[in-house]
């Protein structure tokens, strides 16, 4: 009865240890995010794309068109830079402004208002038109 009792124990702690290691390599993963301004975020997004490469991508074109692709489902709209935050326009309810950061090649994409934060990596555009 004692051993089960001390396996329990161990098992018990060994998961609160894992769990914290987790919590603080999250902690540590988003003190590491560099927001950019709106100068570098022009800069890094012209002629690129971010992308999950899996359920979406987006194409910032150099003349400020915006293509998306989400799920197969194609739309165009624009983007532009107001201040610091890249500003989102494709005709969707949660359209608007983003405050961009990145950690290594990971962008983060975090809404100013409502809607969901955006992950990915800024790479070439795989179609140009």
């Amino acid at each position: 009865m004692s051993d089960l009792r001390e396996k329990c124990l161990i098992a018990a702690l060994a998961t609160g240890i894992g769990g914290s290691v987790a919590l603080d390599a999250r902690f540590v993963a988003a003190e590491s995010l560099r927001k950019l301004s709106g100068a570098q975020i022009r800069a890094k997004f012209a002629a690129m794309q971010l992308t999950d490469e899996v359920h979406y991508r987006l194409v910032y074109e150099r003349n400020g068109t915006l293509r998306s692709v989400t799920m197969g489902v194609k739309k165009r709209g624009k983007w532009v830079i107001d201040k610091d935050q890249l500003c989102l326009y494709l005709q969707e309810p949660d359209d608007g402004c983003y405050d961009a950061a990145f950690s290594g090649k990971t962008f983060t994409l975090t809404p100013a208002g409502l809607g969901s934060t955006l992950d990915g990596i800024l790479q070439p555009i795989s179609d140009p038109q």
